[in-house]
């Protein structure tokens, strides 16, 4: 059977994923790529061979492997969201990686550096907010759920993808939190909050991060607000060796996700191999 994409499609998908309850990255990133498959098949008919012809596309035109695999993903949705089943593409094939480059992984240490050049320019809300997300765990997305109550009572009750999960928030955390709360005069609600009074955006939260690496002196590449919540994961496994307990923490749904997160740098990897002494 062959197939073509019009607005009305997209649109009508972009509601699914809202009544799904999908977060708004992710309902964004959907439809930024179902948008890209669109463009590439112009006035083609959509059959699974033109599908597998754009995956090819992308892996000639130079994308990673996990990007391309990322954006089938999202054109596979939208296929079974169509009922066009038939057109759905396999993924490809990823071998497993042991370890994680150092240029990307953020350490505690340079985790500080952020923090104390928050504390230096006078970014109270930035340096709050990073504290937040690495002594928690939680999703960028998350920090919403961050409000007046949860720090009061030191639990704040996160929902998302229909699932509800629990975080304790460490009582060093809460009394901050609540003394940044008064001086802004933030009596109920999410603490996060723009001038205007609205929730911080992803997309601010990864600006001002950003603009913070010059003067800490930590390398833009490590800067981005999913590796404060690495780092939580590796530092809390580190202490508590509950790979389980971990998963639950950051609500994943699978343990193998939450390995991926505890995948060690290559100098790391490196170390581990020079201690086996397979060299004479």
């Amino acid at each position: 059977m062959e197939h073509q994409i019009t607005e009305t499609d997209i649109r009508d998908f972009q509601k699914y994923l809202y009544e799904e309850e999908c977060c708004e990255g992710t309902i964004k990133k959907y439809i930024r790529d179902v948008r890209s498959f669109q463009r590439w098949v112009l006035n083609q008919t959509i059959q699974k061979e033109t599908a597998a012809r754009w995956k090819n596309h992308l892996l000639e035109a130079g994308y990673v492997s996990t990007t391309i695999n990322s954006m089938v993903s999202a054109v596979n949705r939208f296929f079974d969201f169509m009922g066009w089943t038939e057109c759905r593409v396999k993924f490809l094939q990823i071998q497993r990686r042991v370890f994680r480059e150092q240029t990307k992984e953020l350490s505690e240490k340079e985790y500080k550096k952020l923090l104390r050049a928050a504390e230096r320019k006078g970014q109270e809300r930035l340096e709050l907010l990073m504290e937040t997300i690495g002594s928690t765990g939680i999703r960028v997305s998350e920090t919403t759920y961050i409000t007046v109550e949860a720090a009061k009572t030191g639990r704040a009750e996160i929902s998302l993808k229909r699932k509800v999960r629990v975080i304790l928030l460490p009582n060093k955390l809460c009394r901050k939190l609540l003394r940044y709360a008064r001086r802004q005069n933030i009596a109920a609600g999410p603490i996060f909050l723009t001038k205007s009074g609205r929730c911080l955006s992803r997309r601010q939260i990864w600006y001002e991060m950003k603009q913070l690496c010059k003067s800490a002196g930590v390398e833009e590449t490590k800067v981005f607000p999913h590796n404060l919540r690495h780092l939580f994961a590796v530092i809390f496994h580190r202490a508590c060796n509950d790979l389980v307990k971990l998963a639950d923490i950051l609500g994943h749904s699978s343990i193998e996700t939450t390995r991926i997160y505890l995948i060690s740098t290559g100098k790391e990897h490196a170390a581990q191999i020079e201690k086996l002494g397979l060299v004479i």
